[in-house]
């Protein structure tokens, strides 16, 4: 059981097989051994590309290979990447994903699966894209108690906010810069309402806290009626908006408190120093102090960079047992009432 399975072949599947061939040498020496890419699972055909001989269109055919070790979903969505997905950790199959709402909404069962068939279930490439957030929080913190979490986690929405302040754009002109430049989807509702964040913020409350943290339980707030007057009061506050996601728990209470909303950001704060596409994540641990991780949260090589990191991990570690979340109720979330205006971070 030596070799690996990409299942789909968009954006991320590409970006990871191209990665893979380009650092299979350095991947070879950490591991000790030379793995390979024995299939690509897709709808497709892909007769222009040098891996069309590896294109395969069931997967029946990967979870009955007796050679397959680790298999990359990288297709998005929740069906049939759930089903995939539990199909292959029940044959002690290690999966890794980048692959955020299936994270964010069945990361607890999941990682029970793993568990009991002894393998693992990886997922750095879900929050952040090449920035290591989710191996800190659950490798190098392990023994701190992490009290706050706070970040910019969406490119699309922190470049639009970027260009709104910098040059003055209305934000319909703004998101058209940014479908343009092809920073936003054609369909930018998972990013502009904060629904995309919310999932990160609920992938990286569920590890630092250990309580499955569901997306839905996220008060979330968009950019999309920040205005303009917004913008130029902020800065007359010395300050920025920014789309922050916050989560936050004290070490004697069992609450969680959690939100996505466009926050003024004053300029003494690390944060608002975050521009364009790039994502940030601030994390207050009980003895690590607070600590910032800043680089690129999407795209197509940075967050394959992620998806290889977590194959080479799975082909050296045993299980991802130390990662499992309890299940819980919504209650544990702290209700705030509506409120008018902008929040401050602090």
């Amino acid at each position: 059981m030596r070799k690996l399975a990409i299942l789909g072949f968009g954006t991320v599947g590409s970006g990871t097989v191209e990665s893979f061939y380009h650092h299979k040498e350095k991947i070879a020496k950490r591991i000790g051994f030379t793995p390979d890419i024995k299939y690509i699972l897709d709808i497709r055909d892909f007769p222009e590309s040098p891996y069309k001989d590896k294109v395969i269109h069931d997967f029946s055919v990967i979870e009955n290979d007796p050679e397959i070790a680790v298999a990359a979903e990288v297709m998005g969505g929740l069906n049939p990447a759930l089903d995939f997905t539990k199909r292959l950790l029940s044959k002690g199959i290690s999966v890794v994903t980048s692959n955020k709402e299936l994270v964010a909404r069945h990361g607890a069962e999941l990682l029970a699966l793993a568990k009991a068939n002894n393998c693992s279930y990886l997922f750095e490439a879900s929050t952040g894209g090449a920035i290591p957030i989710i191996r800190t929080l659950t490798d190098s913190l392990s023994s701190n108690y992490i009290y706050k979490i706070q970040g910019i986690l969406n490119g699309t929405t922190n470049f639009i906010l970027t260009k709104m302040r910098e040059e003055g754009l209305p934000f319909n002109e703004a998101l058209k810069l940014a479908q343009d430049l092809g920073y936003a989807e054609k369909d930018p509702t998972a990013d502009i309402s904060g629904a995309d964040s919310a999932r990160k913020i609920s992938i990286l409350a569920s590890i630092a806290f250990g309580k499955h943290i569901k997306p839905e339980w996220v008060k979330t707030v968009g950019i999309d009626r920040v205005t303009s007057e917004d913008m130029a009061y902020a800065e007359s506050l010395g300050a920025k908006i920014k789309l922050v996601a916050v989560a936050s728990k004290e070490s004697d209470s069992d609450k969680i408190f959690i939100t996505v909303a466009p926050y003024i950001v004053c300029n003494n704060h690390q944060l608002a120093h975050v521009d364009d596409v790039f994502n940030a994540v601030m994390v207050d641990a009980s003895g690590a102090g607070r600590l910032m991780f800043y680089g690129q949260g999407a795209g197509k090589l940075p967050t394959a960079s992620a998806v290889l990191a977590d194959i080479t991990a799975a082909l050296t570690e045993t299980n991802s047992s130390d990662n499992v979340w309890e299940e819980c109720e919504e209650d544990i979330i702290i209700k705030t009432d509506g409120e008018e205006g902008l929040p401050i971070l602090e």
